[in-house]
């Protein structure tokens, strides 16, 4: 299968707009994080500042507010044509079909995944933005919701604290823009190592992939990833399992499971998921760096 043209980057959620952009630039870590923040990161992945993004709130219970949210983000970093997919239902679906040909860039907000995959599976829409993506060089984002709905294989629900025990990670279907991959996303501030990991126990060929809240990753050739953001990505590799019970308890049982390769990203590292090598890559000085 040839790679794909386009490019992923799924968010991990809370993904700073610059909404203190009046009070002044942010800075945390002593990085001016609105000129390095994620959202100008996608933005110019574009080809040029007339691209046209389009933001679908339908993982959003609060869709209006989501929508304006970003199109005032993108309007501060100089890029105006923001639409808004108000899709609800899958009675929607087909009158959006038009926009989604002539964007360049499509943004799932966060909410709950389970509405992307229920609403989108098996649509004209999906067959469309699987198409573009695989031929054409569209930009796709997703934060939270959107990041986790991404994958072939898709963690829908499951509660941190029991994430140990068997049966507690749930999985269906995603939208099957990532292959042999499973996202989790706010995973450091909800404790989720334990559910990736389960969800990589019961699929050892797939690599997890958790996002901090802020933190991306920019998933190009459908298998190099780059590391954007302030927090960050962990990598968890099932390749090299060597005992995993997880076939062989009840459910409600705690799993046991013995060689699991855990890697940690932060912004600028990258990995590959098809030769699983990480890289220190291009990381950034901080200002005020010795080496600055």
């Amino acid at each position: 299968m040839q790679q794909p043209k386009g490019i992923l980057v799924p968010v991990g959620g809370a993904e700073d707009k610059g909404t203190d952009l009046e009070a002044g630039i942010i800075e945390r870590n002593r990085l001016h994080f609105f000129e390095i923040g994620i959202l100008k990161r996608i933005a110019e992945l574009l080809p040029t500042q007339d691209s046209v993004i389009e933001v679908i709130t339908t993982a959003s219970s609060i869709p209006d507010e989501i929508g304006e949210n970003y199109r005032e983000a993108f309007a501060k970093l100089g890029y105006p044509n923001v639409g808004h997919m108000r899709i609800r239902n899958r009675e929607d679906v087909a009158e959006y079909i038009p926009r989604l040909q002539k964007c360049q860039a499509i943004l799932f907000s966060g909410g709950n995944q389970l509405r992307l995959s229920s609403i989108f599976g098996g649509t004209d829409f999906l067959d469309i933005l699987q198409t573009r993506y695989q031929n054409e060089r569209l930009i796709i984002a997703g934060t939270s919701a959107g990041a986790m709905a991404m994958s072939n294989n898709m963690i829908y629900e499951g509660n941190a604290g029991r994430a140990h025990l068997k049966g507690e990670v749930r999985m269906t279907s995603g939208l099957g823009l990532l292959n042999g991959v499973i996202v989790d996303s706010h995973f450091d501030k909800r404790g989720r190592f334990a559910r990736l990991a389960q969800a990589v126990a019961a699929n050892p060929g797939a690599i997890g992939i958790g996002l901090g809240e802020d933190t991306g990753v920019i998933v190009r050739n459908g298998e190099d990833i780059e590391a954007i953001g302030s927090g960050a990505v962990t990598i968890v590799d099932g390749r090299h399992i060597l005992h995993n019970n997880i076939a062989d308890i009840e459910f409600g049982m705690p799993i046991s499971v013995e060689g699991l390769v855990v890697h940690i990203l932060s912004m600028g590292n990258t990995y590959n998921f098809k030769t699983r090598v990480f890289s220190e890559g291009n990381v950034p000085v901080p200002v005020g760096h010795p080496l600055e």
